[in-house]
């Protein structure tokens, strides 16, 4: 054995065995190599070829090589262990290859040998080929660590032939063509050929340095040279034998062995050249021949294992490899051509994975669900902090991509930048919250510190940001050019840009330098006012900014530029507040510029900076004397000059508001009648709080000092705060939610840790929190947060005794939380333990998630999984059970939890029972008019806690109807001693109690109508009588006892009472309008008592500021209103409705009330009741369509609104929803200002266009004017959905107009826009076949015989969309998948039915005249994108079904992409591969969504193996001619890319591995299929013996027994 030959693992074992050597000695006889003759013997010869050629001549023949059979059987018969012997064997093999793999007779002779010992079954090539690739790789690796010099070459005869080897040579010249040896060596060696000319080098007459240098160079080539002639001769022997190898069955881990090692070597190929300079590479244009010739075999190797009649290795395995993106392909056809299959293989394998049009899927942000693409395994709400990438850019094999690597190598101008730009454009119209734009946005480079990894969710780069945020500018200059009044869409707008300056996600060097270029460049003539020059001022003080102002190196340049975008001309209303701020901003901002920095004074405006003084003369009149400015009758110069001098001196400002607010002085608070307090309470007179007009044009800079010395006197002051200081903080943070958000307990816990247990600041944070900005913690996506933190609170006070004003506030406050949540929430931050929920709110929770979950499903499969175990922790302390009839309407997996859980009133009742005696003898000495006032603290200290819990229940027993027999005074100190749970616990037993007694009066003959009389009088007395129990969990207390039939007419005899009437009516007088922002008057501070009642005010003395008795009732209405619809009361809820419409405007979130109620019943409810609940909006403020009206109030018979109602619907989506697209974004312009305004003119309710309107387009409003639902596309797009669901037509028939419209909406809107002058220029005619027929462009489908549809006019819809035909029909299509996923699953249902009776219909399937290559020809053409159809008008109605539903899937939540099976199942039997086609192009770009929901995708793959079955199967009708197994390659393909994606559980990686249980699924499965199709699906099999991915998991591999063939 060769000392130097690292030993295979094999031969290692072996190395000792006493047959080595004389096998060694066998194959040195046959290949000529004699043993005594030393291996280092040729290299001490001179290179003198006469000399080598007499060596040559004296040496022996080798026997022939038929004899080595018989000699090697000789060897055999002398072992007994013939393993050992064959292992031996293979490994003295292994090195014979690779030493004598460049001299071509030895290395025949080493195939014949192989051949040989494998016709006698010596070879076991499941051991040998992968010794001999692992022996070859590390050969590889020493001669390209060896090729330093010669000598270190030739010593090494294990890796490369030696001299004596290289010399015996010539006596065996092979006429084999394949000989690694190239013809111009002649005879001699490679290495000694090579150095010939460079022995001459000594005779050039150059200088020694240049010899010496040139000798190095001839070196370097030399070693190159070796080292390439030795790879490729070993690689090419190599192959031969893997070749001869292949003509076995091996096993699936074998080949999967070598085509690792084939694919490697052709991806390197070039590796071997790093020595050789370029120059001559590039001069040789072709690889030489020998590369050529392994490149070949190894090519013959590959297309042998991918061959389909043996399928050794699946085709994809090449789609995956990464071959195709080699970055120096040689210059070799055959090499070309197997790419070529690649990329053409791949695309079609990549098409199934996208959707149809799904570059135009974009965020609308119209809802507030988010669709994460991110599929890491975290549970809980860790999950909620990650990144959420808007959009992905789809990779060459079709999967989605994100990450900030990625986002940083989008081109700019590309498609992908593009569709970046789309959403940040559409994202800065929209205005959707901080939270989102945290979630997607990355820190400049410039900002960010070095050691910072990238972030992989993000998809947005900073020059992204950029360009988007100038396009907005832009955007809005060509608005303001046009005369229209857009000042609010200036003020939202440096709200955002302020935050995102302030958060370095832009560059603020580079933004200045691409602005000035685009406004000079692009269009000298665009910047015409300085609205540009105060944005800029708006961001000075920005810490940033200051920084590239002051000491970037760039500085006079930026400022200069900044500078630069002043301009002279006023405005079209000059004496306006606005028009005056932009006449002085320039000032403001070369003072401020002034004051920054001496080195760019000179650049100065000489005439601004003297400006200056007339800003400091108006403050100096306006602020001299003792009389103040009075805020409230400012006229508009004022109003203008005081938001000027917000910019200059934001300090002296801030506290001229500070001293209005405080103004009127203070006064004392006495305390009540019933209270002794030496403390002094001094409270802050009232006064008007600054109206929004005044604020609205406060700089930035001012609003967030205002609002940091505002929370100093709010919150660390010594005196109460005026109410009007209070709303007029709200407003300043709801004018900004931008710049201005903090999340209060944290932000106030970090100023000082101890603020919160300071009497009053708790209080006044909740009110702040409850009354006030409900609906901006929900905006921000903070309202989960608020709730653990609140929960906090409400756990550490409900075990407190006498706490209740604290505790049922913080309470109520978490009620509204949960009810406004509209997505899945977890109860607990850390997602495990019991809840720290009160009774109340775990059952609320049990209610939310159920309308969640129905109206909005669940859009992560994680949540899905988690539900249980949240369940358990809700219901882990609770008793209570729902009625039946609430459970019936509860979602199907909501209600198969609970439906079993035993109702454990009958237990409580007997528990009553047990203790009634007991309890009523206590309640007997505490409660008779006579009562020992001392016994009240006997009770409280020494009653045991199960009978305090029946304190009111006893009490309830002791009145007889006679309230007024009981002593009141005790049971009031008694209640109010008692902590918060405690009471809780009393109202819901009382509840129990009395309905029980109630049962057994009735059974002893009382009238049920005096029962509910004296049952409505005694809940009087504790409610409103003497104040004693909290009215909102009282009635949900009852509202809970629904099974029982009295509770709920208790509950609305309590609504009707006139105790409770009048204090409505006091409570929506005293608060002013619902919408608060606009209430400029004073505000009417409550009594303490007079507000919260005796058992919550008590000892208290701190001031109420919004919160009522009244108020607390606002989350309960709903609440009883969906109770009583679930018990069919629909009289008594529409009653309630009436009542109560007035107040529930004061329902921070009465528009999402309205709409999920309607989601929630749907198909429930009577059109008089849906009316009823309509009427709780503020109609003239809701943009419903303009027939709307009309279709739900009619009287006549009930008939489906016509096609043109629906278009007009989809096209305001279209106008105010969907991201615009962009005309010639390449060259940076945007869309034309006057078609996006011309769109959002069009889509305006006529009754929203009043005159005194001062913005021009709806589709930008500041938050606080849509607080709920929180965005204009959310308001316009749940506007839309309230419309369909309130319709008095079914499901089916609005679902099929909906469809109508969209079939045929091309063709539709083409015709329409004839007469029109077809916008845009576009050709209406078509030779692009799109058919059978290959050039008709009417012979495939119903849309070209009936180019318009019944009942729809679209004369005008083209020009008020601001878009070309063709454009809009496809925005339509994506319109209308929005809005049908955004409805109850009614709806999806009826689309799935409707959806697949077209593609059934479809004339050309169905014919049975038409060849199979016809219809495919056609199912090709009827699939292509939309986008790209409608350019030529080929548009199909499969094509835009398909792209429908895509668009529909694509907004689904997870949850409710289980039902999208119902379509196939409607299209079964499949029985063509064109349909086969249609139903993958369906559902396959569901599977990369389902990467994580595992149940759901073995589902779907389920389904389309099914489908599969129904065309390919064993049993399955033969069609006419057959279809064979080659029609369908891609689908085979794409079915090995989604398992390997779902296994990953994302994008495919090298090492990535299908799940065990869906190649089980695929097992199974392709029993049913026909053998060549099962053939071509054999590794997708747990079969370790037939599939490479089972023999490779690590799963199967560990447990063979696991895997069933």
């Amino acid at each position: 054995m060769d000392q130097n030959q690292r030993p295979s693992s094999a031969s290692r074992a072996y190395q000792f065995h006493p047959g080595r050597a004389a096998i060694i000695n066998l194959f040195d006889l046959y290949l000529g190599r004699s043993s005594r003759q030393k291996p280092d013997d040729a290299t001490r010869e001179p290179p003198n070829k006469t000399q080598k050629r007499v060596i040559a001549l004296n040496r022996e023949l080798p026997p022939r090589n038929e004899q080595f059979l018989i000699d090697f059987e000789q060897i055999q018969s002398q072992f007994s262990d013939q393993e050992q012997l064959r292992a031996v064997t293979e490994s003295v093999l292994i090195s014979l290859v690779v030493q004598c793999s460049s001299h071509a007779p030895r290395a025949d002779f080493l195939l014949f040998a192989l051949r040989s010992l494998c016709s006698i079954g010596y070879i076991n090539w499941d051991s040998f080929l992968p010794s001999l690739l692992s022996s070859v790789s590390t050969a590889e690796m020493s001669v390209g660590q060896g090729t330093q010099s010669i000598t270190a070459v030739s010593s090494q005869p294990g890796v490369l032939p030696s001299s004596s080897t290289i010399t015996s040579s010539a006596n065996f010249q092979s006429s084999n063509p394949a000989s690694p040896l190239p013809s111009v060596h002649g005879i001699g060696s490679p290495a000694q050929s090579a150095i010939e000319p460079a022995s001459c080098v000594t005779l050039s007459p150059v200088k020694s340095s240049d010899v010496s240098g040139a000798v190095q160079q001839s070196n370097s080539r030399v070693n190159s040279l070796i080292r390439d002639n030795a790879i490729s001769s070993l690689r090419q022997l190599c192959c031969k034998i893997i070749l001869a190898g292949l003509e076995f069955n091996l096993k699936p881990v074998t080949l999967a062995d070598i085509f690792s090692y084939m694919l490697n070597w052709l991806v390197n190929w070039d590796q071997k050249q790093q020595g050789i300079d370029e120059s001559d590479v590039a001069k040789s244009g072709r690889p030489d021949k020998s590369l050529i010739e392994w490149l070949h075999s190894c090519l013959d190797v590959i297309w042998l294992l991918v061959e389909e009649d043996k399928c050794r290795v699946p085709f994809y395995e090449l789609l995956r490899s990464g071959l195709q993106f080699i970055e120096n392909i040689p210059d070799d056809e055959a090499l070309f051509t197997l790419i070529l299959e690649i990329h053409r293989r791949r695309d079609m394998m990549a098409m199934h994975m996208q959707m149809l049009d799904q570059h135009l899927h974009c965020p609308t942000f119209g809802t507030q669900r988010i669709i994460s693409h991110i599929t890491p395994n975290i549970s809980g709400e860790a999950v909620t902090s990650l990144r959420y990438s808007p959009i992905t850019y789809p990779s060459v094999l079709g999967e989605p991509l994100h990450g900030e690597d990625l986002a940083t190598s989008i081109q700019k101008g590309s498609l992908d930048w593009e569709r970046a730009l789309r959403c940040i454009r559409h994202a800065f119209r929209s205005t959707p919250s901080p939270d989102w734009w945290k979630r997607v946005l990355l820190v400049a480079p410039c900002y960010r510190p070095p050691p910072h990894g990238s972030t992989p969710g993000a998809v947005f780069s900073s020059e992204m940001i950029c360009e988007g945020t100038i396009d907005r500018i832009v955007e809005l200059l060509k608005l303001t050019n046009s005369e229209i009044n857009c000042w609010q869409e200036w003020r939202v707008f440096s709200d955002i840009f302020f935050f995102l300056i302030k958060s370095g996600c832009i560059d603020f060097v580079d933004f200045v330098d691409k602005l000035v270029s685009r406004v000079t460049e692009g269009d000298n003539n665009i910047l015409r006012t300085n609205h540009v020059t105060l944005l800029i001022a708006e961001i000075i003080r920005v810490e940033l900014v200051m920084n590239a102002l002051n000491t970037d190196a760039r500085k006079v340049e930026t400022t200069r530029k900044i500078l630069s975008f002043h301009r002279e001309d006023r405005s079209s209303d000059p004496n306006s507040p606005q028009g005056i701020l932009l006449d002085f901003i320039s000032s403001c901002q070369n003072l401020r510029i002034w004051s920054l920095n001496t080195s760019t004074r000179e650049y100065l405006n000489s005439e601004q900076l003297q400006k200056g003084k007339q800003i400091d003369e108006w403050w100096r009149q306006a602020s001299k004397g003792d009389r103040m400015m009075d805020y409230m009758n400012m006229d508009d110069r004022s109003i203008g000059m005081f938001w000027v001098v917000s910019y200059t001196m934001a300090q002296p400002a801030c506290e001229t508001v500070m001293n209005w607010l405080s103004s009127a002085g203070v006064t004392e608070l006495l305390p009540g009648a019933n209270l002794q307090s030496n403390e002094r309470l001094m409270v802050m007179r009232e006064v008007s709080p600054l109206p929004m007009s005044l604020l609205s044009g406060f700089s930035m800079n001012m609003c967030l000092k205002l609002a940091y010395q505002m929370e100093d006197s709010l919150f660390f002051g010594q005196v109460v705060p005026s109410v009007a200081m209070v709303e007029t903080y709200t407003r300043l943070l709801l004018l900004a939610p931008h710049s201005l958000f903090r999340s209060h307990f944290s932000s106030l816990a970090q100023k000082n840790p101890s603020v919160l247990s300071k009497p009053g600041v708790t209080l006044l944070v909740l009110e702040i929190l409850n009354y006030r900005l409900l609906p901006l913690y929900r905006y921000q996506g903070k309202s989960k947060a608020l709730m653990y933190d609140v929960t906090k609170i409400i756990s550490a006070l409900k075990g407190k005794r006498g706490d209740h004003r604290s505790f049922r506030l913080a309470e109520n406050l978490c009620m509204n939380l949960i009810l406004s949540l509209r997505e899945f929430f977890f109860v607990k931050r850390e997602g495990k333990g019991p809840t720290e929920f009160t009774e109340t709110l775990n059952r609320i929770t049990i209610i939310t998630l159920a309308i969640i979950i129905k109206t909005r499903g669940i859009a992560d499969a994680d949540h899905l999984l988690y539900l249980p175990t949240m369940l358990e922790q809700i219901l882990g302390g609770s008793q209570h059970t729902w009625s039946e009839k609430t459970l019936r309407y509860f979602p199907s997996v909501l209600r198969d939890a609970l439906i079993g859980r035993m109702d454990k009133r009958g237990l409580a009742i007997q528990a009553w029972q047990q203790a009634e005696t007991t309890v009523i003898n206590q309640c007997t000495q505490l409660l008779s008019p006579s009562a020992d006032p001392t016994y009240v603290m006997t009770y409280i200290s020494h009653s045991f806690p199960q009978h305090r819990q029946y304190l009111c229940a006893g009490a309830w027993i002791l009145m007889q109807g006679h309230p007024e027999s009981i002593n009141s005074v005790n049971l009031a100190r008694v209640l109010r001693e008692f902590s918060p749970e405690e009471v809780t616990s009393n109202i819901y037993t009382m509840v129990d109690v009395l309905l029980h007694h109630m049962q057994l009066e009735l059974q002893h003959g009382h009238s049920l109508q005096d029962l509910l009389m004296k049952a409505s009088t005694n809940l009087a007395f504790f409610i409103w009588t003497h104040e004693l129990l909290p009215l909102d969990i009282l009635l949900l207390a009852l509202i809970d006892r629904d099974d029982d039939p009295h509770a709920l007419r208790i509950v609305i005899s309590l609504l009707d009472r006139q105790e409770l009437q009048p204090r409505v009516k006091l409570y929506c007088m005293n608060r002013g309008p619902p919408e608060h922002w606009l209430y400029n008057v004073m505000f009417k501070r409550m009594d303490l008592q007079k507000a919260l009642g005796n058992h919550l005010s008590w000892k208290d003395r701190y001031p109420t500021f919004f919160d009522d008795i009244v108020a607390r009732l606002l989350p309960v209405i709903p609440l009883i209103v969906y109770r009583l619809i679930e018990n069919d009361a629909i009289d008594s809820a529409e009653r309630i409705l009436a009542k109560y419409s007035a107040f529930l405007a004061y329902h921070p979130l009465r528009f999402t009330f309205v709409r999920d109620i309607l989601a929630y019943f749907y198909g429930h409810l009577p059109g008089k009741l849906i009316v009823r609940i309509l009427n709780v909006l503020d109609l003239s403020k809701i943009p419903f369509s303009e027939s709307f009206p009309q279709h739900i109030s009619s009287s006549n018979p009930v008939m489906c609104p016509p096609l043109d109602y629906f278009a007009t619907l989809l096209l305001g989506l279209v106008n105010n929803v969907i991201p615009p697209l962009y005309n010639n974004s390449k060259s940076g312009s945007v869309c034309d200002a006057s078609s996006s305004l011309l769109r959002a003119t069009h889509s305006k309710n006529p009754a929203t266009s009043q005159s005194g309107q001062t913005n021009a387009s709806d589709s930008q409003k500041a938050f606080y004017q849509i607080q709920d639902p929180g965005t204009y596309t959310q308001l316009v797009l749940e506007t839309a959905v309230i419309e369909i669901l309130s319709l008095p037509v079914s499901a089916s028939q609005i679902v099929s107009s909906l469809v109508q419209v969209i079939v045929n909406i091309q063709a539709t809107l083409i015709q329409s826009s004839n007469g029109l002058g077809a916008p845009n220029g576009v050709a209406q005619g078509s030779v692009l076949p799109t058919s059978p027929s290959g050039g008709s462009t009417d012979s495939l489908g119903a849309s070209r015989s009936t180019p318009s549809v019944p009942g729809m006019n679209t004369s005008n819809m083209v020009s008020r969309s601001g878009y070309s035909c063709q454009q809009l029909s496809c925005l339509m299509i994506q319109a209308c998948g929005l809005l049908l996923a955004q409805l109850p699953p009614d709806f999806h249902i009826q689309l799935y039915i409707e959806a697949s009776r077209i593609i059934k219909e479809t004339w050309w399937l169905t014919d049975g005249k038409r060849s199979q290559g016809e219809l495919d020809s056609a199912v090709g053409y009827a699939l292509l994108d939309p986008t790209w159809a409608a350019q030529d008008n080929t548009s199909t109605a499969i094509g835009n079904i398909v792209a429908l539903l895509h668009s529909f899937f694509s907004n689904l939540p997870q949850e409710w992409l289980e039902g999208t099976h119902l379509i196939v199942k409607h299209l079964r039997p499949v029985q063509s591969v064109a349909m086969l086609r249609i139903v993958f192009r369906i559902m396959g770009p569901l599977l990369p969504r389902l990467a994580n929901a595992h149940s759901l995708f073995s589902k779907t793959i389920s389904l389309l193996l099914n489908i599969l079955v129904d065309v390919f199967g064993k049993n399955s009708q033969p069609s006419n001619p057959p279809a064979e197994a080659s029609e369908i390659t891609d689908l085979i393909d794409f079915l090995h890319h989604v398992v390997h994606y779902e296994g990953q559980g994302g994008p495919v990686q090298p090492n990535s591995k299908p799940r065990t249980e869906v190649l089980a699924l695929f097992g199974r499965a392709s029993e049913s299929l026909r053998p060549d199709i099962q053939h071509l699906l054999s590794h997708l099999r747990p079969d370790v013996h037939s599939s490479i991915y089972a023999a490779t998991h690590p799963k199967l591999v560990q447990n063979p027994s696991s895997s069933v063939s």
